[in-house]
């Protein structure tokens, strides 16, 4: 579970800093447009959605991965 919580982190710190490195007045007008529209909650629950799944994803194969080491050691 350490190992999801500390990749996620790192992705937020990579990722993060590509948002802080644009411009501060720039516009983007498909977010404006989503935004007006009410249509950005659909794309965020989505993106997250898609993001959570494959963090539950590496969680189980985290455990399944540990359970076969675990076997393998114990066969030596």
């Amino acid at each position: 579970m350490k190992k999801v919580f500390l990749l996620l982190l790192l992705n937020l710190v990579v990722f993060g800093q590509n948002v802080w490195a644009q411009m501060p007045n720039a516009q983007v007008e498909m977010a404006d447009k989503f935004r007006a529209d009410g249509k950005i909650y659909v794309v965020i629950t989505v993106a997250s959605i898609i993001i959570l799944g494959m963090a539950a994803y590496m969680a189980t194969l985290d455990r399944k991965i540990s359970k076969l080491e675990k076997e393998i050691g114990q066969q030596n």
